[in-house]
């Protein structure tokens, strides 16, 4: 099998931050290599290096044996390079037809000029790859998460139109806000592409890594530890290679005493309802009870979320917190009254992209560490954020970092920690919590969840899957089209099937 690209002594720093050490790497004809590691280990600079977003600081990249220096991310078009990026590089007031072709020449936009007929019939037939029936005239900004980063992959198999030699398509955690079912497609599709391009494939779902991939390639602190065929290793030797030590394997503990009643409610949610996501929802949650919301994309799960915190207009019915109205006019009123949400696209709704980690970790809460309108306490705001970037092991030289020079899973972690600086704090909303995090960050993030919770923090969560609802929650609800359709109490002893919980989603 003949190498199609090769990295030979790739190095990258950020400052102090060393992202890619001495790296190498090969990738063959027609193979998928899956790509692993810690937060912080150098995975997205890699690829972003190769998407010709970044430059290496020294080494050398072959293409087809051939020495490149990919300049940019139309330059790695031109290449045949594309990248499926896991922060969208989509454009929001351009179509869904602008967006596949706006990096790529085509006879539709040929002399600035739109044809619109032949632009979005050669726009269905990217999108018919995958098998989505998202329409090529509609808005990106009008999409679902989800359906955007359809529209992501659907822009990078239009490389195969480009060039005459076989693609090198970049995906960089693709399945992280898809349904089983896209799962599956994006499954089918990569399948179909091995046969005339080479894929490298980053999940940090490492059964996904093991079911897609020929091969794996396990990084750590911007270095290869380990290069492995997939039929040599299992889950818990990838465990094992990324984290430096083997998962524990003790079984959640849930209490099987039954009780006359639950306890007094901390959250109590009657009829609520927006026309469009729900309908007479009625919710309560204890004080220092996990929640966990599984249900499928349109499930209302994340719109509840978003209603609770005051994000979503026209909204009716009733929401007590601690038997005080809560119906929230806005987030300013829902933090003001001690909710907190953690959003889905933290990027772009939970982070200030050009300012430090204190900065971002301070700018909710500062009136608790000495913040007025005239005088700011540094040091009291700065320690408080070092002490929880320390017990959420936030990957970082110092406070004084920017967020955005940190990897994906670490600025979801300072994100969280905003939050949960405050001391007010009663309600804590998480939005898929767990989405970009590796496997060793996902159980230290988890731990931190439950011991906010035995301090007495009512927290809902809006679950990846069914396994992590029913390792995180001490209660799970099942939503289907804005509507409970099953809850089981873990706490009591009732503790569904997988299969039972699918049945109930669909």
């Amino acid at each position: 099998m003949s190498t199609i690209l090769e990295l030979k002594g790739v190095n990258k720093r950020f400052g102090k931050v060393v992202a890619l050490d001495n790296f190498n790497l090969e990738l063959r004809a027609g193979e998928v290599l899956g790509l692993v590691g810690q937060n912080g280990s150098g995975k997205s600079t890699l690829m972003k290096m190769l998407a010709g977003l970044q430059g290496p600081d020294s080494g050398e990249i072959l293409l087809r044996g051939e020495p490149v220096r990919i300049r940019s991310a139309a330059m790695a078009t031109s290449l045949g390079i594309g990248m499926v990026h896991q922060e969208q590089s989509l454009v929001p007031n351009l179509t869904v037809a602008e967006n596949i072709f706006i990096d790529k020449p085509n006879d539709a936009t040929r002399g600035g000029l739109y044809r619109w007929g032949a632009l979005f019939k050669a726009a269905r037939a990217q999108l018919d790859k995958i098998g989505v029936d998202i329409r090529p005239e509609a808005l990106v900004e009008e999409l679902s998460f989800a359906e955007r980063q359809q529209v992501e992959l659907a822009k990078v198999l239009a490389i195969e139109e480009l060039v005459d030699h076989p693609p090198i398509i970049l995906f960089d955690e693709p399945t992280s806000v898809l349904n089983p079912d896209e799962i599956k497609i994006l499954f089918r599709e990569i399948q179909r592409l091995r046969t005339r391009a080479s894929i490298v494939f980053i999940s940090h779902r490492l059964d996904e890594i093991l079911e897609i991939s020929d091969r794996v390639l396990v990084m750590t602190n911007g270095v290869k530890v380990a290069d492995k065929q997939v039929d040599t290793i299992d889950r818990d030797d990838l465990y094992t290679l990324m984290v430096g030590h083997e998962r524990e394997t003790k079984e959640r503990e849930h209490t099987q005493t039954v009780q006359s009643s639950r306890p007094k409610p901390r959250l109590s949610i009657r009829k609520l309802t927006d026309g469009n996501k729900f309908k007479n929802l009625d919710l309560d949650v204890a004080k220092g009870e996990i929640v966990g919301l599984v249900g499928v994309q349109g499930s209302g799960a994340e719109e509840l979320c978003r209603t609770i915190f005051g994000a979503e207009d026209s909204v009716t019915g009733e929401i007590l917190l601690d038997d005080v109205p809560a119906l929230c006019q806005g987030p300013r009123q829902a933090v003001s009254k001690g909710i907190a949400y953690l959003p889905s696209n933290r990027r772009l709704e939970g982070m200030l992209a050009g300012r430090t980690l204190v900065q971002n970790m301070v700018i909710t809460y500062g009136l608790e560490y000495g913040r007025s309108r005239f005088l700011v306490d540094y040091k009291a705001e700065e320690a408080a954020a070092t002490q929880w970037m320390s017990r959420l092991k936030v990957k970082a030289t110092s406070g004084k970092d920017r967020i955005n020079r940190l990897s994906g899973g670490n600025q979801q972690k300072v994100v969280l920690g905003k939050w949960l600086m405050s001391k007010k704090l009663k309600l804590l909303l998480l939005d898929h919590p767990s989405r970009g995090l590796d496997p060793g960050a996902r159980d230290d993030l988890f731990e931190a969840i439950k011991e906010q919770a035995r301090q007495g923090l009512s927290i809902v969560f809006v679950a990846d899957t069914s396994e992590e609802a029913l390792e995180l929650a001490d209660r799970v609800i099942v939503l289907r089209d804005g509507q409970i359709t099953a809850s089981y109490d873990l706490q009591q002893g009732v503790i569904p099937s997988q299969e039972d919980i699918l049945r109930a989603m669909i």
